[in-house]
């Protein structure tokens, strides 16, 4: 993999299995060479010598391009693939003209050789293990119908043409695994780099600023108070943005449930989260960020303006569990049935509903003048994917 510095021009990733694309030319060539000298050692015994040379010429033009092709990102192509092992059966099946039933009894190699093996390596490279497998599968089923008849020396070279696209595909999977976690590693340490930077500048500006009006406003009273509590909010909602963690996702598509929570709190919500990171599928993060959102939502409408609520975000293993809790006058006993029957649905759908789509369950705690507690627990094997 190569990556451009800042003097080239933008960061750009080179195909990660380039490699083995090399490896696959460099192959083409030194089996074309082993299969031009096979026929040339064997040409004298042929049945049909001419056809021999025919089919050696089509290997030699078929490797040319094929070298080209998977030399350049751009060519290498599933249908060149494909045409690769298509053509590589359609000469190893000229054996059969080509030599005599003496030689394909005698295990003396067909025309093809090991250049047949080209394709396997190929889709490996492309598309992962079980394509090179299958690849190398079909080159030995086409090797056996030629040859009809099944020896030792057969099935080992089934099983080392279907292992050879294996592995191959196996090294292709995990260079593309890596390339992708190196990007989001690069991706990473730029926000993190540009977040310290920021985090700098509003600090020695931004919330200077408002602390002192938030201060002086305090210290005027009257209406000066009332903007010092907003900009104390301020203070405290760029606070959160500048300490929270940048989000960050997996190949397989999880995310940090941290960083979204972090970002909820305010001069009357405190946000506590783990120190280490707390990875969910994508979709479940985000539904739980909802659902926090939906109940501090309801904080702010029902417990009263001077209420502060505490998020808890706890991390135990099979399961993630988020502790809401408010100081307000707390739910009285049967408002919320009564909410839904009024056609309120804001617990029912935003909470409730989201809850349930994840496969997690739902405890409230609440009584007249104890404020109220929501308990949502969220299994990792299950729900929504």
């Amino acid at each position: 993999m190569h990556i451009k510095s800042d003097d080239e021009g933008p960061s750009v990733l080179e195909d990660p299995v380039a490699h083995l694309w090399r490896g696959t030319v460099a192959l083409r060539v030194v089996t074309f060479l082993f299969a031009l000298g096979n026929a040339v050692i064997q040409s004298s015994g042929y049945a049909r010598p001419w056809l021999a040379w025919v089919v050696v010429g089509v290997m030699a033009a078929w490797s040319v391009f094929t070298i080209q092709a998977y030399s350049r990102e751009s060519g290498r192509l599933p249908w060149i693939v494909v045409a690769d092992l298509v053509v590589a059966c359609g000469l190893m099946a000229t054996s059969v003209l080509i030599m005599t039933p003496m030689q394909l009894l005698a295990n003396v190699p067909l025309i093809t050789t090991i250049w047949a093996c080209g394709p396997a390596v190929a889709a490996g490279a492309l598309a992962g293990r079980y394509a090179g497998a299958a690849a190398g599968g079909l080159i030995g089923l086409s090797t056996y119908l030629i040859r009809g008849a099944m020896t030792i020396d057969l099935v080992r070279d089934v099983v080392l043409l279907a292992g050879a696209g294996f592995v191959v595909g196996m090294a292709s999977s995990t260079a593309r695994r890596s390339a992708v976690r190196l990007a989001q590693a690069l991706r990473t340490e730029a926000a993190t780099a540009e977040r310290e930077r920021l985090a700098r500048s509003i600090h020695d500006g931004v919330l200077q600023v408002l602390a002192r009006v938030r201060k002086r406003g305090l210290e005027l009273g009257g209406e000066a108070a009332e903007l010092a509590e907003l900009a104390g909010e301020q203070e405290v909602a760029l606070r959160s943005l500048v300490a929270a963690s940048p989000v960050e996702s997996t190949v397989d598509g999880d995310a940090d449930l941290r960083p979204a929570l972090q970002l909820l709190a305010t001069q009357k919500v405190q946000v506590s989260t783990p120190g280490t990171q707390v990875m969910l599928p994508a979709v479940v993060a985000l539904e739980l960020t909802s659902v926090v959102r939906e109940m501090l939502s309801n904080v702010d409408k029902h417990a009263g303006v001077d209420a502060k609520a505490w998020v808890l975000l706890e991390d135990l293993g099979e399961e993630v569990v988020l502790s809401i809790r408010d100081d307000g006058p707390g739910i009285p006993e049967g408002r919320i049935d009564s909410a839904e029957a009024e056609g309120r649905m804001g617990i029912a759908k935003s909470i409730r509903g989201r809850v349930a789509l994840l496969g997690g369950t739902l405890e409230l705690q609440t009584g007249p003048g104890e404020g109220t507690e929501w308990e949502v627990r969220v299994f990792r094997v299950g729900g929504v994917r």
